[in-house]
């Protein structure tokens, strides 16, 4: 639930093109009774996604042959920002296979038929190249 969250506050702020200055609380407002004890998770996704965003869009492009992330729909370009930075960045060490496998999950819940595909690709190739 809260990669959920995460990847609605990542598309919200995407879609209001918001600066990185702009305040965490301004997009996960209103989850923190919603996720309880895995709110602080959710937050963090989103602040280190946002923190990092010029290395993961960087890294994204790289792996996305004929892609570039201005061109990736709105939900899967967030997908992939925040798996990123989970799989590179994040302090919890949640092992890579699980956070690909939730990038699926959201892909497929929330975006085209094909997005889960792309996805899992794509982030295959990090995952090759970050072991």
């Amino acid at each position: 639930m809260a990669r959920e969250c995460a990847l609605q506050s990542l598309y919200y702020a995407d879609s209001l093109k918001s600066s990185q200055n702009d305040t965490l609380e301004h997009y996960t407002d209103g989850f923190q009774k919603e996720l309880g004890d895995v709110f602080p998770f959710c937050e963090e996704l989103v602040q280190g996604t946002r923190e990092h965003l010029p290395q993961i869009d960087k890294m994204v492009s790289s792996y996305a042959k004929n892609w570039t992330v201005a061109r990736m729909s709105a939900v899967d370009r967030a997908i992939l920002r925040m798996a990123t930075y989970e799989m590179v960045f994040s302090p919890e060490k949640t092992p890579i296979p699980a956070i690909i496998d939730e990038a699926i999950e959201l892909a497929k819940k929330y975006s085209t038929e094909n997005s889960s595909k792309f996805i899992n690709g794509l982030l295959d190739q990090l995952k090759k190249e970050r072991k």
